[in-house]
């Protein structure tokens, strides 16, 4: 049986250093991509950017660093998939499998099955962002990918910005 137990002062910080992040990451992405797209793809880029930034956010350093690789990769191998997709073919439900598939395959053979599912929901949601945007369907793997990084960057230095504060270098949740 699980039971609550009190946070610490780090717990505290931990919760409030994410949530800073993901609005920071949130405002940056939106605030980067306006006037360069629709405000539709400002505020679905925050969001994604928001997201990539609560993904790194993890319990220590090594942690958040190798979460934003696997996150990178993952994205990446959607964009090399969707991009020449959308390229030549309109977007449609029947790209999904046929991308999950694909990309699922490339992380067997890159031997990064814990990023399966990473690349599998990023794959779907840029296929059905294009399937409800199909005038430049081809731009959201590169808007994607651009989310994504700056969400990385701003996890990432914001979780050590936190731990730095507070003086931890590792520190793990019991």
């Amino acid at each position: 049986m699980n039971r609550l137990r009190k946070p610490s002062a780090w717990d505290i910080a931990y919760s409030i250093s994410m949530g800073i992040a993901c609005l920071l990451a949130f405002v940056a992405e939106a605030s980067m991509l306006k006037g360069f797209t629709n405000r539709d793809n400002e505020l679905l880029g925050g969001m994604w950017a928001a997201a990539a930034s609560a993904f790194v956010f993890r319990d220590t350093g090594s942690h958040s660093l190798a979460a934003g690789l696997a996150r990178f990769i993952a994205t990446s191998i959607s964009l090399l998939l969707c991009l020449p997709y959308l390229w030549f073919l309109a977007p449609s439900a029947l790209g999904i499998p046929i991308l999950v598939v694909t990309g699922t395959l490339l992380m067997i053979l890159l031997n990064r099955p814990d990023d399966i599912i990473t690349t599998a929901i990023t794959t779907i949601v840029v296929m059905a962002v294009a399937i409800l945007s199909p005038a430049n369907a081809w731009e959201q793997p590169l808007l994607r990918f651009l989310d994504t990084a700056v969400g990385i960057v701003i996890g990432v230095i914001c979780r050590q910005v936190a731990s730095s504060a507070f003086n931890r270098r590792e520190h793990r949740f019991t």
